[in-house]
C-alpha cells in the first residue's frame, strides 16, 4: 500500500510539473519522508528526479537550448555534488527544517524575482548553475530558483522545459553519484526510487498536451501553493520527530 500511495502521488505531481516546469521534488518529497524518513528520502527523490528530467527531456527533445544547458551545468554539476556531500554530514531533524524553511522562503523570493524584469546571459546561467546546483545538492528541489533564471534568459513553453530538464538532469546525476559513492545510496533505495521515478515519468508525457494551455497566473498560483504546503509538511514532521 505505501507504494501506491507514492505512485499515486507521483503521478499528479509528474503531471503538474510536466506542465509548469517543476514541483515534482517538492510534492513528492513529503511523502518519502513520510514514508522511508529524511535520509533515505533524499538519495530516493534524487534517483526520481533523474527519471522525472529525463521524461521532459525525451518528450521535447527537438526544443532544447543546448548552450544554455551547457553554461548551467558546467558549473552546477560539481555544486550539487558538493552540496550532496554536505547533507549527509547533517541530522535528519535539520535536513527536515532546511528543506522546510528553503520551500516557504521560496515564494517571496520568486515574486521578488518576478517584479525585476532581468534579462540574463551564458554568464549568468553559469553563475546560477554553481549556486543552485549547491542548494540542490542539499534542499532536494531548487526549481522555484531555475524555473525564473532560464526564463529570464529567454526560453519558453517547451524549450524551457526542455532546457531546465536537460539542464537539472546533471545536477541530480551528480547527487545521486555522490550518495552512491558515500553510502547513501544503496540497492533497496534505488529500486524505491525507480519506482516513485516511473509514476514521474508516465506524468509528464500525460502533461504534455496541457503545457500550452496553461494560464501564467494559474502557474505562479500553483507553485505558491505547492512550495507553502509542502514547506509546512515538512516542518510538521521535524517539529513531530522530536
Amino acid at each position: 500500500m505505501s507504494f501506491l500511495f507514492v505512485l499515486a502521488v507521483g503521478l499528479v505531481a509528474g503531471t503538474i510539473s510536466g506542465i509548469v516546469g517543476t514541483g515534482s521534488s517538492i510534492m513528492l518529497m513529503p511523502v518519502l519522508v513520510y514514508q522511508y524518513g529524511p535520509k533515505q528520502a533524499v538519495p530516493i527523490m534524487a534517483i526520481a528526479a533523474v527519471m522525472a528530467n529525463l521524461s521532459r527531456i525525451l518528450a521535447w527533445w527537438r526544443e532544447v537550448d543546448w548552450r544554455a544547458c551547457a553554461a548551467y551545468s558546467i558549473t552546477g554539476i560539481p555544486a550539487a555534488a558538493l552540496g550532496a556531500r554536505t547533507l549527509l554530514v547533517l541530522p535528519s531533524r535539520a535536513v527536515d527544517i532546511s528543506i522546510g524553511v528553503f520551500l516557504i522562503a521560496m515564494v517571496p523570493v520568486r515574486h521578488w524575482l518576478a517584479r525585476h524584469d532581468l534579462k540574463i546571459t551564458l554568464w549568468h546561467l553559469a553563475l546560477g548553475g554553481a549556486i543552485i546546483g549547491y542548494l540542490t545538492g542539499i534542499v532536494v528541489s531548487t526549481g522555484p530558483l531555475s524555473v525564473p533564471l532560464f526564463l529570464f534568459y529567454g526560453l519558453t513553453k517547451g524549450a524551457f522545459l526542455a532546457t531546465e530538464a536537460a539542464s537539472s538532469l546533471g545536477l541530480y546525476l551528480s547527487k545521486s553519484v555522490t550518495f552512491q559513492r558515500f553510502g547513501a545510496l544503496t540497492w533497496d533505495v534505488a529500486l524505491k526510487g525507480l519506482i516513485a521515478g516511473s509514476s514521474l515519468m508516465f506524468g509528464a508525457f500525460i502533461a504534455k498536451r496541457f503545457v500550452l494551455r496553461l494560464d501564467a497566473n494559474v502557474f505562479r498560483l500553483v507553485m505558491d501553493g505547492i512550495m507553502i504546503a509542502a514547506g509546512l509538511s515538512m516542518l510538521w514532521n521535524a517539529a513531530y520527530s522530536t
